[in-house]
């Protein structure tokens, strides 16, 4: 496989980790409610030249799925997001670069739930290993303080935050449409803007100037537009396996962008809560081999080693 595929699933990830310290710079500068509006309203603006004609011909597909299109427009733009800004202000970018490597796990874990596909070996054993690491990480280094509920608000919402994508992706895949990708892009944003603008007006409304416009600029186009079309081109030439592997670079990426521009250190629980995470997303996308069939082959074996003694 040539090494320019992994061009675009890596970019992906690296603008992803860089909206990580976004987040972070956006406290003071930018009122959460506002940058999740005014991000997809300029992705919508951008984008509505070039796919509006693409949409009004799908536009019959588009309004008999409206409520699909509206509820992963909320899951995948408005919540994912629009929780992160929010966390953003009470945890560190480090923080929330590794719970949003937890996105592919849970995704898994998700698909067992929703799809009804078979949980596999590594889903389950990775699902408690990562569950550990979470433990690790939202203690502070210290699970038993998880009894006295001292989470950060924070890193809390930014569980919330990767779950809400996670089922984004399953729900995806569940709900099959003729529309082409850029299309229901393009309705999932339109829902989305809708859906994000209540809250906006409710405020605080912070005005754009000096201090936040380049924010916006940043995860309008480049953590929206530019990483979607990244991220279908890596799906295409790799596969969506192959690609959400590169999700496990994010909690380096967004340690290594945090350390270089905010000045974050990184703690011995980082290191600790963010192997385990790692290691258990990388055995859930490993190990696949499904629970049910691993213990009907056991079964058969069982029988096999039966009738052998029988003959």
């Amino acid at each position: 496989m040539p090494l320019m595929y992994f061009l675009a699933p890596l970019t992906t990830v690296l603008i992803w980790s860089g909206n990580m310290t976004i987040n972070q710079l956006t406290v003071g500068a930018i009122a959460p409610s506002s940058i999740a509006f005014l991000r997809w309203l300029l992705a919508l603006l951008v984008m509505t030249p070039f796919v509006l004609p693409a949409a009004i011909r799908h536009r019959e597909e588009i309004r008999r799925h409206w409520p699909k299109l509206a509820l992963l427009g909320l899951l995948g733009m408005g919540l994912w997001q629009g929780l992160a800004y929010v966390a953003a202000e009470t945890t560190s970018a480090t923080n929330m670069g590794i719970l949003a490597a937890m996105v592919p796990l849970l995704t898994v874990l998700l698909s067992a739930l929703i799809l009804r596909e078979p949980p596999t070996r590594g889903g389950v054993a990775g699902g408690i290993l990562a569950f550990i690491g979470v433990t690790v990480l939202l203690g502070r280094g210290n699970p038993l303080s998880l009894l006295q509920l001292e989470v950060a608000y924070g890193d809390a919402l930014m569980v919330v935050a990767a779950t809400c994508y996670a089922l984004y992706g399953v729900m995806l895949k569940r709900w099959a449409m003729k529309l082409p990708p850029w299309v229901m892009l393009y309705a999932q944003v339109c829902f989305a803007v809708l859906l994000l603008l209540p809250p906006y007006l409710m405020g605080p409304m912070t005005p754009v100037d000096s201090q936040n416009i380049g924010l916006i600029l940043y995860a309008g186009i480049p953590a929206s537009i530019i990483t979607t079309f990244l991220w279908m081109r890596a799906v295409r030439q790799i596969g969506a396996s192959q690609a959400s592997i590169f999700i496990n670079l994010m909690p380096l990426f967004s340690a290594l962008i945090a350390m270089a521009f905010l000045g974050e250190q990184v703690a011995g629980f980082h290191f600790i809560g963010g192997l385990l995470i790692l290691a258990g997303v990388i055995m859930a996308q490993t190990l696949t081999q499904p629970l049910a069939a691993s213990r009907s082959s056991r079964n058969k074996l069982s029988q096999d080693k039966t009738s052998s003694a029988k003959q």
